[in-house]
């Protein structure tokens, strides 16, 4: 899912056209291609309600500025199920420099385009994001991953589409897999 995905196969497509080779056989090859851990994997785990899964979209892996808008169009195009809601889950863009705040609180935009829910936040760096959140979309602020698992894990309702994303270093990694075993205990 996402344009950028789209973009990036068709770049591999005209390459392959460029240098002469069969472009429907890497289009068969590509098709056959799968979202890995910490980049847009998604998993479906049902928590009580089997026709409402929640649906968990891992881009754990890094983040910056234009990765981080792209993840959040990519949670766009899944519609929660039941009274599932978008749940975004945001950590720190390291490295960023002076421009940190700024470029943090720029993804309010992106977010309300989105039609995001929920914002849960974590790190440092993304807390000037909550000032420009609503009380209806902000949905709590934790300064590490591992402090907002509990919260999170509590506040997941059947149908919910939540994407996970923030700079490799908030270890939101293995937030995600502790969300999933807490919510495969349920």
């Amino acid at each position: 899912a996402g344009r950028h995905i789209v973009c990036n196969a068709l770049a591999v497509l005209l390459a392959v056209k460029l240098a002469g080779e069969d472009i429907h056989k890497a289009a068969k090859a590509l098709a056959t291609q799968e979202a890995i851990i910490g980049r847009g994997k998604r998993e479906y785990l049902d928590i009580g309600e089997r026709k409402n899964p929640v649906t968990l979209i891992d881009e754990s892996y890094n983040a910056n500025p234009a990765s981080m808008a792209a993840a959040l169009n990519v949670l766009a195009m899944h519609s929660p199920t039941g009274k599932g809601r978008r749940v975004a889950v945001l950590g720190d863009m390291l490295e960023l420099g002076k421009s940190s705040n700024k470029l943090h609180k720029e993804l309010a935009e992106s977010i309300r385009a989105a039609k995001i829910d929920r914002v849960w936040l974590a790190g440092k760096e993304i807390l000037p994001l909550a000032d420009d959140l609503s009380k209806k979309e902000f949905a709590g602020y934790f300064e590490n991953a591992k402090a907002m698992e509990e919260a999170l894990v509590n506040d997941l309702l059947p149908g919910d589409v939540v994407m996970f994303k923030a700079s490799l270093g908030i270890k939101f990694g293995p937030l995600v897999e502790a969300v999933k075993k807490q919510l495969a205990g349920n």
